[in-house]
């Protein structure tokens, strides 16, 4: 279930995934308008401009302070320092009503893991926060100093699949009165009695869990798709990266079906929702062992592409 990218020793920053095929799949036009939901370190932002002419325009979305840093010296270039579920309404701020491709790498950049007072990463001890856009006020901590037993084994369970997801929520509940959990250190000795199998990656399930629960990137990553049909042109194209099952799941029915329920079937019902995409991959396309070779972090890359139907 790993969810980041790998650190590019040119940038300093990551390793774009799948940088061929997403340029492929989106059919970038010279005089295009694109976006790039999740600009981080500029990699993928970089090669649509590349195919961009003097026309073309690219509007990039990031709610991390420090990705401002890599954002070129560019005209063509908007940079909107939002969380990408804001895409129409920052749009229509700069007058843009449809544009030709809209692409997102759902992954969480190396540089925020090694960032160590982030709280990103189970490698330091700092404050447990894990906040992406560093304005908004709910950090990891607060989840778990005030949630309660039930919502707490829910997202365990949900986002995280941790094994004891039930037994792990009462833990916290029982310990949190006695002993601070604040530091990512005093959380995992307060925890270690119960972890289960390998200690780091039951952590990093853990604290996958919590880094979704608190940047809310299951409701972001639905408000965006859910704009995604309205704002692009007709055969303009949709690219979107996953990294783990639930994200693949929201992407490939709302493709499929423009809603995120799973299809209940009914032989006297036949009330189907029809989508204005049309799915481009019946399934999704993977790194090559090559690039999980060279990239390790890419390896729980999912892509998934769907083009906006032409209106008759």
């Amino acid at each position: 279930m790993s969810k980041y990218r790998d650190s590019d020793p040119g940038s300093g920053y990551h390793i774009p995934v799948l940088l061929r095929e997403v340029i492929e799949g989106l059919q970038i036009k010279a005089n295009g308008v694109y976006v790039d939901c999740t600009f981080g370190g500029g990699g993928h932002s970089k090669a649509i401009l590349e195919k961009l002419g003097t026309g073309g325009r690219l509007i990039v979305f990031d709610q991390d302070e420090d990705a401002k840093k890599n954002v070129p010296a560019d005209s063509r270039v908007t940079f909107v320092p939002h969380n990408f579920r804001h895409l129409q309404r920052f749009l229509r701020l700069y007058n843009i009503i449809a544009v030709d491709g809209i692409m997102a790498d759902l992954g969480v950049s190396s540089h925020q893991f090694d960032e160590a007072e982030r709280g990103f990463s189970i490698r330091f001890n700092a404050s447990l926060d894990m906040r992406m856009d560093q304005r908004q006020t709910l950090t990891a901590f607060d989840v778990v100093n005030t949630y309660d037993e039930q919502k707490l084994h829910k997202l365990f369970e949900q986002y995280g699949e941790v094994t004891n997801a039930k037994t792990l929520a009462k833990k916290i509940v029982e310990v949190r009165n006695s002993v601070s959990l604040r530091t990512i250190e005093a959380f995992k000795t307060a925890l270690r009695e119960i972890v289960k199998g390998n200690p780091n990656k039951y952590f990093a399930q853990v604290f996958q869990a919590l880094r979704i629960e608190v940047n809310d990137e299951l409701g972001a990553l639905k408000e965006m798709l859910q704009q995604t049909p309205k704002l692009l042109k007709p055969g303009g194209r949709a690219v979107i990266i996953t990294f783990h099952s639930l994200e693949d799941r929201l992407v490939k029915n709302f493709f499929r079906r423009g809603t995120f329920d799973e299809l209940q079937t009914n032989p006297f019902i036949n009330d189907e929702p029809v989508s204005e995409l049309k799915v481009i991959t019946k399934k999704p396309i993977l790194p090559t062992e090559k690039e999980i070779k060279e990239n390790p972090r890419s390896r729980s890359a999912k892509l998934r592409i769907a083009e906006k139907v032409m209106m008759v």
